[in-house]
């Protein structure tokens, strides 16, 4: 009577296994989607218009909560939405903030002022080659971005765009996280 028993329990359990483990399956999965859309995600950089900074091929942690909590700071990098999407979906930028909410960015001989005092970029190697810039005051709720190659045409930023939208910031770059040999705080 003991082996029918448990040949009862089996049969009873098998089911009953399966949608535990598809219980837990559906929670792990609603957790990482909600981790990718609202805390952070893993970003490529694809192109060379952050050298020599950033690399391509280089994998970036992206802190998104500064959506919620927080503001983002001149030479903050940052992931973003191109301003003039694609028709086949979004695509994403990596660039360097470098005038904020109030601020007044004007280029002129190769160099980039904020609020008429010459920025300090120790990030770029080479002057901005793209000519000049009229100043421009940043709007409340936008942020101004440059890639830190300065390179004539190696960079889609805002000097082409004009300044960005809040709501287009994907989430601010803290590490670089692959290739393991190149980890850092950015």
């Amino acid at each position: 009577m003991s082996d029918e028993s448990a040949e009862t329990h089996t049969g009873q359990g098998w089911p009953r296994e399966m949608w535990e483990w598809f219980k837990m399956m559906a929670v792990a999965l609603i957790l990482v989607v909600l981790v990718h859309q609202y805390l952070f995600h893993v970003s490529a950089v694809r192109g060379n218009s952050m050298q020599p900074t950033l690399e391509e091929g280089e994998w970036l942690f992206i802190n998104k909560t500064l959506r919620y909590a927080g503001s983002l700071q001149r030479g903050d990098i940052v992931v973003l939405r191109e301003p003039a999407d694609a028709e086949e979906g979004p695509t994403y930028l990596v660039k360097r903030v470098v005038a904020v909410a109030g601020d007044e960015v004007h280029i002129r001989r190769g160099k980039l002022y904020v609020n008429g005092k010459e920025a300090d970029e120790p990030y770029t190697e080479t002057s901005i080659q793209d000519g000049r810039f009229e100043p421009l005051t940043v709007a409340d709720g936008y942020v101004f971005v440059m890639g830190d190659n300065r390179r004539r045409y190696a960079s889609n930023d805002s000097r082409s765009f004009g300044a960005v939208p809040l709501s287009l910031v994907e989430g601010r770059a803290e590490w670089i996280v692959w290739p393991i040999r190149q980890w850092r705080n950015l």
